[in-house]
């Protein structure tokens, strides 16, 4: 069930960036938009619940460093998936490529690798 509910976000996600690349968007999801840094703090909420999820569904998988530090695999595959979606904006008229966004989705990721470091196990 976890991970059927990781890939179907996964799906939502993708939905979105093609609503965002080819100027669809459901008006529900504009209301974003309205909001000042409406869409930096949904990079921060998306991409860290991408990271939590990933992490969740798949928690026997992750990269060691030193021996010491886990990093959980779903950290890494949001991690790619910030920085190709941010690139991939560079190529379609209504998107906009932008460093802050990509650092709030970033930072969201961060947090939600440390939650699941942390509290992973209670799930």
């Amino acid at each position: 069930m976890k991970k059927l509910l990781a890939f179907a976000y996964i799906a939502f996600l993708l939905a979105i960036a093609y609503w965002a690349d080819t100027g669809s968007m459901p008006e529900v999801l504009k209301v974003i938009y309205r909001f000042p840094n409406g869409d930096r703090v949904a990079h921060f909420i998306l991409y860290g619940l991408l990271a939590f999820l990933l992490n969740w569904a798949f928690p026997e998988r992750g990269l060691r460093l030193h021996g010491r530090w886990r990093i959980p695999i779903g950290s890494p595959i949001a991690l790619a998936g910030a920085i190709l979606e941010e690139i991939s904006q560079l190529f379609f008229v209504n998107r906009t490529a932008d460093l802050v966004d990509l650092g709030c989705g970033l930072l969201g990721i961060l947090f939600a690798s440390l939650f699941a470091n942390k509290y992973l196990e209670k799930f």
